[in-house]
């Protein structure tokens, strides 16, 4: 693969939600995730990650549940749940008669920080091969559930997942923020307000947009609760409500102590 053409499989990048019925061959899903461990940097070579596959239909209608119902978990034919794991790690160490580590907070950031980014080689892995991903945001929000599911030990614990397959959809690319949002030269460079009104100007009128064409009763919620921009439709009891946020902040704060990582 060329520079351009590893560039046009970034630009590619769509987060499917529709998909096909047809299969994905097992052997081809297992290499590409065997390849993409070895083409991921993982801290210390201690590969303190698991992933957990699920096609069965039945389980997978189980994880829709737990992944508030979103359809498209049960239209995929696969889903992957990737865990930061250092149970395996931890017990191949007793067996060495070595001292124990790895069950404390800078543990779980290195685990999970190895899994995403294993979740986003695979991703790009299968996007190459014509199949399509979309990443699963509410692996944070029932974590401990998903865990208990697929019975993780202690000191393993789901990080993100990705429902893979054959696209049913061509939708449009997402926009991005500019580079001059996101990118520093030598030292953090904070934003006037002025710079904010600018280089967030073009996501407000497309955000704005997407949303409100989402339907008749999505805009009558939104007139319901007086939201006038994309910024407070963000922190409205439709999006990411501050409060929800905060309960499952304590909740992952307890997972994590429960299951060794904080102890």
């Amino acid at each position: 693969m060329t520079a351009e053409d590893f560039t046009r499989l970034l630009m590619a990048h769509r987060s499917i939600r529709q998909y096909d019925e047809r299969p994905i061959d097992p052997a081809l899903i297992d290499q590409v995730l065997e390849d993409s461990l070895h083409g991921s940097s993982s801290s210390g070579n201690l590969n303190m990650v698991s992933v957990i596959k699920t096609q069965d239909a039945e389980r997978k209608a189980h994880l829709c549940k737990l992944h508030f119902g979103q359809p498209m978990v049960l239209q995929a034919p696969l889903v992957l749940t990737f865990c930061a794991d250092s149970f395996r790690t931890r017990q191949w160490l007793a067996q060495r008669g070595a001292r124990l580590n790895f069950g404390n907070f800078i543990s779980w950031h290195v685990a999970s920080f190895d899994a995403i980014i294993l979740a986003q080689t695979t991703a790009l892995a299968l996007e190459s091969l014509g199949l399509g991903i979309c990443y699963m945001g509410t692996t944070l929000h029932t974590m401990g559930e998903i865990a208990e599911y697929l019975e993780c030990p202690d000191h393993c614990l789901p990080v993100t997942s990705m429902v893979v397959g054959w696209p049913a959809e061509t939708p449009k690319q997402r926009d991005r923020l500019p580079g001059a949002a996101w990118i520093h030269n030598e030292r953090y460079q904070r934003p006037s307000e002025q710079d904010i009104d600018r280089l967030f100007e073009a996501r407000e009128v497309n955000g704005w947009n997407r949303y409100r064409n989402m339907g008749p009763d999505v805009v009558q919620r939104m007139n319901e609760l007086g939201i006038t921009s994309l910024a407070q439709y963000y922190t409205s009891d439709m999006k990411y409500a501050p409060q929800a946020f905060e309960r499952d902040s304590r909740k992952l704060r307890a997972l994590l102590e429960a299951k060794g990582f904080l102890p």
